[in-house]
């Protein structure tokens, strides 16, 4: 690290202690290694908040060498919740806590595993805190809490034997019982009382997660290819409602803690323990994210979305239990078995009684139900997925609505409903099936939203995508590693494009010869319609038959036609990295100008066609900052806007190409097209200052443009760099790139070349 940059980091951390200067360099390049930018400043000035405080130099210190760890586990808003509890802490009796607590910090975020569980744990201490600090007139905290000190030195212990609900218990028994008892408060939190180790011997249970956080993490990655992450929850917190299972796009949500199950019987098939409940949950979850749909809720009523996510279930576990028959013990032994007719109809809504025996008899064959609607709907369910290889979410909502409207009663509208036997808690809450319509209730404006919001952009203010970054050594991906910043490109004076497209106007007139012969010649004729160009004959006379036999008569009796040809989307990504202000040989303009005509004409080229593209441009400042501008969006013309985007290129910093090529493929994908292409134009191979081994960037940019391919979109590379043969093969596979040796004929061949690759 340059002796500028690590003074410039020292200036923001507003601390004078002289212990300090000899690990800082150390501090901070270890938080580089894992923070991004905004972390980095929520770092510093964490460590500043626990400078002033006034307790010395050993808080700082700590908190320097461990908040980086803690962050890249649990997040960077920990950076600022553990700073402001410190601060908190400081401004009580309690300053002499702070040692302690900063120590068990790095084990308690190991065992907690995510954020919410760590804001739960620090509400337990600071409630523990508030309850137990001392006051000589009732309202004045005057002296600090006995226990706390003894409480945090215990923490790591503790959160090794209980789950955060019990750990919440056994604080809250020590607290209410030891208040006003300052010496034996002490030898509750130091574990030293009989009392306090029968407490935790009672609230000690069950299987806890973190104890089996590798075993779990590697049953997902190698029965089910499964990468995603586990986001522990606790069950003790939630006062609304029990928390279940679920996963959204940070994670797979579980239990920090599941206990045995044991119905009872004498031969233990009933008998399900800790680790088991979590293997079928995880893999009840898995089976959904591989095989599970996502529908439109605002299609559906509320009992109709409890019946498809019933029936949904049913068919995810089916499919699992044809590739993994191992779990049936599991889900025959946890899968409630509601009697018939334990449900009163005339005095509570039995809707989920119903839904769960047909659950049930979808898994039992020997369920005993004489139900006509259970037996009937049961034998379709199962025609259905045998028929069509394990069927299809679309499939279960057929069943699902037939099955709503054939059973349905007045009851079912009852405030009171039947839960007796009825809660699967190994199944998540399949909030994952479902998207709203929030913008308005106009469902044909749905799809247009959705093709649209991919490129609803602000120019301020974006937060960061994250992506990840394929390092060839490891043969594995580093998760969230680059940090990208999009925005839209700044504009500049839209008339220096129309210069130059007439500076090149007899290079104009002869693409125009070329896309003539590329515009789509065929008409179609577009039937059915009720206004068109012309009278469909055909129709015209069967309606008339119609209407005289007294019959309603088709109006659509037009006809219209339309061109029958190109479909493609277009996605051109601009290297705009410092090498570009270089000026090639036996030329007098800057690489960046050549590529900035080039693009013009090529924008006018697609312009004339018709065809769906946008304009990108990338660099990068390591892998912390890479910068990514639209020039233009796929619902922009290339008008004025766009040619004062294009006006204002600029070039600088490195290329960091694989980040660039999965975010301009997110948009990409986002359009319908026959062929999606990427056209990408860079002047040297992918490269960054933080990065000295020259493969690296080389194979992950080789990865991002296979991972294009596998979802069907097309990529094509022209390299303005005469060293490109030792390396673009490796990335882009013959046949995927040109190389462009007179840097000077760019503006003549980019045209020419698009018009090749699109014919």
């Amino acid at each position: 690290m340059q002796e500028s940059e690590l003074q410039a980091y020292r200036e923001k951390l507003k601390c004078s202690f002289p212990q300090i200067e000899d690990c800082f360099e150390d501090y901070i390049k270890d938080a580089l290694n894992g923070l991004t930018n905004d972390g980095i400043e929520k770092y510093l000035k964490g460590a500043s908040t626990v400078c002033m405080i006034g307790r010395g130099w050993e808080p700082v210190l700590v908190y320097l060498e461990e908040m980086p760890g803690i962050a890249r586990h649990l997040g960077e808003p920990t950076l600022e919740i553990v700073s402001n509890a410190v601060w908190d802490m400081s401004r009580t009796p309690n300053g002499n806590s702070i040692p302690p607590f900063m120590a068990c910090l790095p084990e308690a975020a190991r065992r907690l595993g995510s954020l919410e569980q760590m804001e739960y744990y620090l509400e337990i201490i600071f409630d523990f805190m508030e309850n137990t600090t001392g006051s000589i007139h009732g309202h004045h905290t005057t002296f600090a809490s006995p226990g706390l000190p003894e409480l945090l030195k215990q923490t790591p212990y503790l959160l090794n034997q209980l789950s955060l609900e019990g750990l919440k218990n056994w604080v809250e028994y020590g607290a209410r019982n030891y208040n006003s008892n300052p010496e034996r408060q002490k030898d509750y939190f130091s574990l030293q009382s009989a009392d306090s180790r029968a407490v935790l011997q009672r609230e000690r249970h069950g299987t806890l997660y973190m104890d089996n956080q590798r075993m779990l993490d590697m049953y997902l990655r190698s029965m089910w290819q499964d990468e995603s992450y586990f986001v522990p929850y606790s069950m003790g917190f939630d006062e609304l409602r029990k928390p279940v299972p679920y996963y959204d796009n940070l994670g797979i949500r579980i239990p920090d803690v599941y206990d045995d199950f044991d119905d009872g019987s004498d031969d233990k098939s009933g008998f399900v323990s800790g680790i088991d409940r979590y293997r079928l949950t995880i893999a009840h979850i898995a089976a959904h994210r591989r095989w599970s749909d996502v529908l439109v809720a605002d299609n559906f009523s509320q009992f109709q979305r409890i019946a498809i996510e019933h029936l949904e279930d049913s068919r995810v576990e089916y499919l699992m239990l044809k590739q993994y028959p191992g779990l049936r013990k599991y889900i025959m032994a946890l899968h409630p078995a509601p009697i018939e007719g334990d449900c009163d109809n005339e005095n509570e809504s039995c809707i989920r009684h119903r839904l769960a025996m047909l659950s049930r008899a979808i898994l039992d064959p020997d369920h005993g139900y004489k139900n006509k609607h259970i037996l009937e709907f049961v034998d379709r369910f199962y025609k259905v997925v045998r028929e069509e290889d394990g069927a299809s979410t679309k499939a279960m909502v057929d069943i699902a609505i037939t099955f709503t409207a054939r059973t349905r009663l007045q009851s079912d509208q009852l405030p009171k409903m039947h839960f007796d036997n009825t809660e699967v808690d190994y199944r998540d809450d399949n909030r994952h099936m479902w998207v709203f319509i929030e913008e308005n209730d106009e469902a044909e404006d749905f799809e247009n939203k959705q093709q649209t919001k991919k490129e609803e952009l602000e120019n301020e203010g974006l937060p960061p995508r994250h992506y990840p970054e394929w390092d060839y050594n490891t043969t594995t991906f580093k998760p969230d590693w680059v940090s990208l910043y999009e925005s839209i490109h700044p504009s500049a004076n839209a008339s220096d494009i129309d210069d130059i497209l007439e500076k090149h106007a007899a290079l104009a007139k002869l693409l125009k010869l070329i896309l003539d012969k590329l515009k789509p010649q065929r008409f179609v004729r577009v039937r059915y319609q009720e206004e068109g160009s012309e009278l469909d004959l055909d129709i015209a006379i069967r309606s008339l038959i119609d209407y005289k036999c007294g019959a309603q008569p088709d109006p659509r009796i037009n006809m219209s036609h339309k061109h029958d040809g190109r479909d493609i989307a277009v996605m051109i990504l601009l290297d705009l990295s410092a090498s570009l202000n270089d000026v090639p040989n036996g030329a007098d303009q800057t690489i960046l100008q050549l590529s900035q005509e080039a693009v013009s004409l090529l924008a006018w080229t697609i312009e004339q066609l018709g065809d769906k593209y946008a304009i990108a441009g990338f660099h990068s400042d390591t892998r912390h900052n890479v910068r990514y501008y639209h020039i233009k969006g796929y619902s922009e013309h290339f008008d004025d806007t766009v040619k004062g985007r294009l006006a204002a290129m600029d070039a600088g910093f490195s290329t960091r190409m694989g980040a660039a090529i999965r975010h301009a493929g997110h948009y990409l994908e986002g359009q319908i097209a026959d062929k999606k292409l990427m056209l990408i134009l860079t002047d040297g191979e992918p490269s960054d200052i933080d990065v000295e081994d020259e493969r690296y960037l080389i194979s992950d940019t080789k990865k991002a443009v296979d991972e294009l391919s596998s979802k069907g979109m097309h990529s094509y590379c022209i390299s303005l760099d005469k060293k490109a043969d030792d390396y673009i093969q490796d990335i882009f596979g013959v046949g995927g790139y040109t190389v462009i040796d007179h840097v000077e004929k760019l503006p003549e061949k980019l045209p020419m070349l698009f018009a090749a690759l699109t014919s």
